[in-house]
């Protein structure tokens, strides 16, 4: 059996967390790309959209590294 997420010593807790958030931002990332594509494939409307989710997807990527930078107390 698991132990629950309470009972985790913090440093376990906040890597987990940490780890979730990258895996989390890189799939989200990969999406847009994949969206982009399939709309420049033309298999969807293009409305100005692959531009806009590359941006989307390099934020994605660059800013929410800094955003799982350890800060406060864990």
């Amino acid at each position: 059996m698991f132990p629950e997420w309470n009972h985790l010593p913090d440093d376990l807790q906040v890597a987990l967390a940490r780890e979730a958030l990258h895996r989390a931002a890189t799939t989200i990332a990969a999406q847009a790309e994949v969206l982009a594509d399939e709309m420049e494939c033309g298999s969807l409307p293009d409305r100005g959209g692959p531009e806009a989710l590359r941006l989307f997807a390099a934020v994605v990527r660059v800013g929410g590294e800094d955003e799982l930078a350890p800060a406060g107390h864990g």
